[in-house]
């Protein structure tokens, strides 16, 4: 098939997406293993800001009296707010702007490469931040260029994803990416608990150093998957397009199931070009905010509820807890250990999220956002409410029946968000771009994760510091609040996209509301809308509705 041939489909819209496969399953979860990037460096970094070498090394101040133990440092033996905020907040600095810069990339070289390349700018990143001792500015570039790497795969492992993974399955297997996340996290939690007492450099340069291996297996591991099919119909070549999709699908370049899904693909490409006109460089950036803010299938209504919802993911207050429980954690008093109860949350985070798997394919994305968004509102409510009577009770030596009961508060907050709101917002975010801006759509919707993120882990430091603003658990009243705001957000803009293509979904964004979108159902294929179907095809179509009926 030469590379400018028309592939011509059907009207029938249950027969374009071929039966899914073990090969196709392995394919995803492989593209998945990339999630253990941004959950390791999420991970280990809260950790290492309370070990005692780290603090040392950085702030030069003697060690409290033996026995050394960093789960019950003095409160005057810590790093000031404003390096934690800086080593915290760099790393999402770094990976805004590689998430800005991945779309291009990957719509010039390809998918696949753009992840391999960032794997590559992640290990110079972690070579930074290890080699020197004692040089905050060399830590601090480390930081910005790893996350400049986690920026490029973040956002194109969400891309790739949704472009290779099966419609009936796809949601499910996007939240793989969230479980990765969550094994990434805990993963750098156990070795952070491994070496939080070591006083030499081996207390953070093992947590750093771990982080190669995943670089090696996703960048090695990724040489042998196919291209997304998505990507060759976008260059217009439908020969590479045929064998990716023939390889992701597991089936015969020839199967009807290959030829129709490649001819709603194409139908759907020409007709989005012809609706988003791009001249250069700039408008194409331009096309991402062509359209009206009420016009549901717009494309500056996708771009704005995209990274709306981005930036409503993290403000549901769940990186609190991944980046600063531990500091949080010391200031409950009761505590024996932050850094074991920092494990605790961390497991029920793995935990909880394969139960997503089940529910975002059996309930849909928009409803599950609303019901984790309420949850989370009444935990962290609780959470607070709980802190500011345990402390008015002035119980000597603390409350500890009041902080068990935050800590069960918290891990519900984070059952919540990881069945929830931590997959499904990735899940929509890959679903919702058509082709023609998808790359950056996706790119734009990745970096404003990572700028709230920044934004974030610039603030709350000052929020939970001794010699800030000390706020403690009234912190939670803020998360409470702003996880209310993005549960309304969810309700008002969000569409259900369960069970459908990627090209149904653009027909879905231009027939409903959000409101009435868990109703809608395909009714026409993108080839017939475009007059490319086969006679045969459609025949055939035709006569399997005749006997149905």
């Amino acid at each position: 098939m030469p590379g400018g041939a028309v592939v011509l489909g059907t009207t029938d819209t249950s027969r374009i997406e071929a039966p899914v496969t073990i090969k196709t399953y392995l394919m995803c979860v492989f593209a998945a293993f990339g999630g253990i990037f941004f959950g390791y460096d999420t991970g280990w970094m809260g950790g290492v800001l309370g070990m005692p070498y780290f603090i040392q090394m950085y702030t030069h101040k003697d060690y409290p009296p033996a026995p050394i133990d960093a789960a019950h440092l003095p409160t005057d033996f810590s790093l000031p707010a404003w390096e934690k905020s800086l080593m915290t907040s760099i790393l999402s600095a770094g990976t805004f702007f590689g998430a800005l810069v991945a779309g291009d990339v990957a719509d010039i070289i390809g998918r696949r490469p753009t992840i391999v390349a960032g794997c590559f700018v992640f290990a110079v990143g972690c070579i930074l931040e290890i080699a020197p001792m004692d040089v905050l500015a060399c830590f601090v570039i480390g930081r910005l260029v790893a996350g400049a790497g986690v920026g490029f795969i973040s956002a194109i492992i969400i891309l790739y994803m949704s472009e290779i993974a099966p419609k009936k399955v796809r949601g499910a297997l996007v939240s793989g990416y969230q479980f990765c996340i969550t094994v990434g996290i805990l993963l750098a939690n156990c070795v952070v608990f491994a070496t939080q007492n070591r006083l030499d450099t081996g207390s953070y340069r093992i947590p750093i150093g771990v982080q190669f291996l995943w670089a090696l297996i996703l960048g090695g591991g990724l040489m042998f998957l196919p291209e997304s099919p998505r990507f060759w119909a976008r260059k217009g070549d439908i020969e590479k397009a045929t064998v990716a999709l023939a390889r992701v699908r597991d089936q015969p370049r020839d199967s009807a199931f290959v030829q129709d899904e490649l001819a709603e693909i194409i139908a759907n490409l020409e007709f989005e070009k012809a609706h988003i006109p791009q001249v250069g460089y700039v408008g194409s950036w331009l096309a991402c905010f062509q359209g009206s803010l009420f016009d549901g299938s717009s494309n500056i209504r996708r771009t704005l509820v995209g990274t709306g919802l981005q930036c409503a993911q993290q403000f549901t207050g769940i990186n609190f807890i991944f980046y600063f429980g531990t500091s949080f954690f010391q200031t409950l008093g009761t505590i024996s250990n932050p850094f074991l109860i920092s494990l605790v949350t961390t497991l029920v985070n793995v935990l909880t999220t394969p139960i997503s798997f089940y529910i975002i394919e059996r309930f849909g994305r928009r409803r599950i956002l609303l019901l984790g968004g309420s949850s989370m509102v009444v935990c962290q409510f609780i959470v607070a409410i709980t802190g500011v009577a345990a402390k008015n009770a002035t119980i000597p030596g603390g409350n500890p029946t009041a902080v068990k009961a935050e800590i069960a508060f918290i891990c519900l907050n984070i059952a919540s968000f990881a069945t929830t709101w931590g997959p499904a917002a990735w899940v929509v975010v890959g679903e919702m771009f058509p082709l023609p801006i998808r790359s950056r759509g996706v790119g734009m919707s990745t970096a404003s994760n990572w700028f709230w993120n920044c934004i974030i882990g610039v603030i709350t430091p000052y929020f939970v510091s001794a010699d800030k603003l000390d706020l403690g658990p009234k912190v939670f009243f803020i998360w409470g609040s702003t996880a209310m705001l993005s549960t309304a957000f969810a309700y008002f803009f969000v569409s259900e996209t369960k069970g459908l293509s990627l090209e149904q979904v653009d027909q879905m964004l231009v027939e409903t509301s959000p409101r009435t979108s868990s109703g809608w159902k395909p009714h026409q294929t993108w080839a017939a809308t475009e007059g490319k179907v086969h006679e045969k095809a459609e025949k055939e179509s035709a006569e399997e509705t005749e006997a149905a009926a």
